[in-house]
This record gives structure tokens, C-alpha cells and sequence, in this order.
């Protein structure tokens, strides 16, 4: 079976996450195409601080990793997108959004030639689930 292209749904997650902070009050904006490091840029215009966060989005219903190769960010937001799978037998669900910060994701396991992270490999990776007050505590 030929790699899935989901190149749309990967920009349509950096989408999501920026919906998701403008919708918790936190200044953003996205970045170029293929910015290193980053897809998006949280502000705070009183304070005159920022947050470089990056996305990695996974199309699969049930996926449990992701790569990451550069750590250049403050944050790290995993979406689950949650689109079914390939062959059709798993169902769409909302997607799930994870906000770490990056020495989070710095320390956990990684494989040696993908650079993959797996979730269960973050201790209480369900804790980050949604904590969108980390990013406006960053910046305060």
C-alpha cells in the first residue's frame, strides 16, 4: 500500500492549534511554510514575550508516536487527528490535542534512525492533554 499523503491534514493542524490558542487568549500566528523548529509563534503583547511552537500531527485513529528531530521550540503540541486508518476499520474520532514543553519531549526515548517518540514513553503523557495554561504561563 503507497504512504498516505496528509500533508494538507499536517497544515490543517497547525491550524487547529492556532485555533485552539486564540480561543484560550493567547496571541498567535503562523509562521512560513517549513519554518525549522516552529509552525507557530504564541505572544504576549504586555509582558513582550514569545513561545515557539512546533506541531506534529498524526492522520491515524490510534497512533502512538511521532518523530521529532529539532528541539529549536518552547513547546511541542501532538494532534492526534484521528482520521480512521488506511483500510478503513478505525473510526474518526475528534482529534487530541498534547502540549508539552519541549525538555519534555527532549528527555524521552527516541529511535535512532526516525527520531520517534512514542507517547506512552512520556510519563503521565495524559496530563498534558489540552493544558493550554502551560503555553499562557510561559508567557505571563
Amino acid at each position: 500500500m503507497p504512504r498516505l499523503d496528509t500533508r494538507l491534514e499536517a497544515e490543517g493542524a497547525e491550524f487547529l492549534v492556532l485555533g485552539q490558542l486564540l480561543l484560550q487568549k493567547i496571541a498567535s500566528y503562523k509562521t512560513y511554510t517549513n519554518m525549522p523548529g516552529y509552525d507557530l509563534v504564541a505572544t504576549n503583547p504586555e509582558s513582550h514575550k514569545s513561545a515557539m511552537v512546533q506541531v506534529k500531527s498524526r492522520w491515524r485513529t490510534g497512533a502512538a508516536g511521532f518523530p521529532i528531530k529539532n528541539f529549536d521550540c518552547d513547546f511541542v503540541v501532538v494532534v492526534l487527528l484521528n482520521r480512521g486508518s488506511k483500510d478503513g476499520k478505525k473510526e474518526v474520532l475528534p482529534p487530541k490535542y498534547y502540549v508539552f514543553p519541549v525538555n519534555v519531549i527532549e528527555s524521552a526515548p527516541r529511535s535512532k534512525n526516525w527520531g520517534k517518540v512514542n507517547l506512552r514513553d512520556i510519563p503521565n503523557y495524559e496530563s498534558y492533554e489540552n493544558q493550554w495554561y502551560l503555553v499562557s504561563d510561559f508567557l505571563a
